[in-house]
C-alpha cells in the first residue's frame, strides 16, 4: 500500500499548466493563459504593507485576520450590497483557493458528491476530489446571447449524497452571471434539502453592464447554508499576494475557527494592512481597472469576431473571452502549438470541464498594445492551423 491516498495520486494536472510550462520562460510569448492583469498592485496598497512591515508587524496574527481587516471587509460588504455581516462570520483566507478548500473540508467527505456548474475553473473540482467527493458537472447552455443555466438540470443532478453545490458568478472562464430570480430559487432549494451552497464571487467588481455583480449575501439569512468566497487578487491587481476572504453561516463559526487554526493559523499581518488600504481607498483604482478591462474586452471581441474560423461567446463579467475555432477538436494541442509557433499563451477548454472541450480561453486584462499584437498573431495562426 502506497503512502499517498489514491484520490491524490489520480489527480490530473491542469492542461493550463502544461501550456504555461512551454512558454513561461520565453521572452516573446504574450501570456493570456492565466487570470491575471499585466498591471502591478497599486502603490498605495504596497506602501501600506511596507509601512506595517517596517513597523515590525511581523508576529502571529489572529486566525481569522486582524480585527481591523475584518471590520473593513464588513464595511465593504455593507457599502456594495447593503448587507450587515457579523464579525464572527468573516475570515481572511490565504487565497480564494484556500477558502474553497476550507469549505470542502467542512462540508464533504468520501462518498458524498458535489454538483458544480461548468465550464469551471479546474482547481475547484480538484479541491473537492482531494476531499474524497465525487464531482458532478451541470453544463451551462450557450448560444448567440452567451451562457445560461438550466436550474432544473442542476436540481436533477442532486441526490441524497449531494452535500455541496458550487458556482461562480461572474464565472471563470465564462463570465456568466446568475440572475437574481434563479439565485433565490437555488438558495431556497439548498435550504429545503440541507445542501451547502458555495458561491465564488471573486470577479464581483469586474462587470460591464452594472456597477457590481449580484451577491448571494443580498438574499441570504445568517443561518443559511451559504458560503461566499472572495479575493483581493482580481479587482485590486493583487494576484501574487494570495489573500482572500470567506463569509460562512453563523452555525459554522466554531468549525471555521478550528479549520483555519489547523490549516494556516492565519495570515501575515503586514500584508493585511495592504488589504485594508485596498478596501478603504481602492475605489479609484477599481474604476480604472474595470475601464481598462472594458477596453480589452472591446478589442478582444472585435478582433475575434473578425477572424473567419472563430466563433466568440459574449459575456458581461470577468475578464475572459471564450471562443471556438472551426476544425479544432484538440484544444490542448492547439494551445501548445500556439505557444511554440505563434508565441501566444492561451488556456485550452479541456481545463474547464464538460462543455468546454472545443473552446479556448484568453484573459484580456492586458494593455491594448499587447492585446492587439496577440490578436494579430492569433489571426495568422488560426487561419492556417490544421490538426495533425
Amino acid at each position: 500500500m502506497g503512502a499517498i491516498r489514491q484520490q491524490i495520486e489520480v489527480l490530473e494536472d491542469s492542461p493550463i499548466v502544461e501550456v504555461f510550462r512551454l512558454g513561461v520562460d520565453h521572452p516573446d510569448v504574450i501570456g493570456m493563459w492565466a487570470g491575471e492583469p499585466d498591471v502591478p498592485t497599486p502603490a498605495f496598497i504596497c506602501e501600506a504593507a511596507s509601512r506595517a512591515l517596517a513597523e515590525g508587524r511581523t508576529f502571529y496574527s489572529h486566525n481569522r485576520g486582524t480585527p481591523a481587516l475584518r471590520a473593513a471587509i464588513a464595511i465593504y460588504l455593507q457599502r456594495l450590497w447593503n448587507v450587515d455581516v457579523a464579525d464572527a462570520r468573516v475570515a481572511l483566507t490565504l487565497s480564494g483557493m484556500n477558502a474553497v478548500m476550507l469549505v470542502g473540508q467542512a462540508t464533504v467527505q468520501p462518498g458524498d458528491n458535489v454538483v458544480t456548474v461548468t465550464p469551471s475553473w479546474p482547481n475547484i473540482m480538484r479541491a473537492m476530489q482531494v476531499n474524497g467527493a465525487e464531482v458532478r458537472e451541470v453544463l451551462l447552455e450557450r448560444g448567440n446571447e452567451g451562457w445560461r443555466l438550466d436550474l432544473e438540470a442542476l436540481f436533477a443532478a442532486c441526490d441524497t449524497r449531494t452535500r455541496l453545490i458550487y458556482l461562480a458568478s461572474p464565472g471563470n472562464p465564462t463570465g456568466w452571471m446568475i440572475a437574481r430570480d434563479q439565485a433565490e430559487r437555488l438558495l431556497n432549494f439548498c435550504r429545503q434539502r440541507g445542501i451547502a451552497l458555495l458561491s465564488d464571487e471573486v470577479y464581483h467588481r469586474i462587470v460591464y453592464d452594472r456597477p457590481v455583480a449580484f451577491s448571494f449575501l443580498e438574499i441570504a439569512r445568517p443561518d443559511d447554508p451559504l458560503f461566499v468566497v472572495n479575493s483581493f487578487s482580481k479587482a485590486w491587481a493583487m494576484t501574487g499576494w494570495r489573500l482572500g476572504w470567506l463569509v460562512y453561516p453563523e452555525t459554522a463559526v466554531d468549525a471555521f475557527e478550528k479549520l483555519i487554526q489547523f490549516n494556516t493559523s492565519g495570515g501575515l499581518e503586514f500584508l493585511q494592512a495592504g488589504c485594508i488600504a485596498a478596501l478603504e481607498r481602492g475605489e479609484e483604482f477599481v474604476r480604472f481597472f474595470v475601464d481598462r478591462c472594458r477596453v480589452g474586452r472591446e478589442i478582444a471581441n472585435a478582433r475575434l469576431d473578425a477572424i473567419p474560423r472563430v466563433r466568440n461567446i459574449p459575456s458581461n463579467g470577468a475578464f475572459y473571452a471564450m471562443f471556438e475555432v472551426d476544425g479544432v477538436a484538440d484544444t490542448l494541442a492547439f494551445c501548445k502549438r500556439a505557444v511554440t509557433e505563434a508565441h501566444i499563451g492561451m488556456a485550452p477548454g479541456t481545463s474547464f470541464g464538460r462543455g468546454a472541450e472545443r473552446l479556448v480561453r484568453i484573459c484580456y486584462a492586458k494593455s491594448p498594445e499587447n492585446l492587439n499584437t496577440a490578436m494579430d498573431r492569433l489571426a495568422r495562426f488560426a487561419g492556417g492551423y490544421t490538426e495533425e
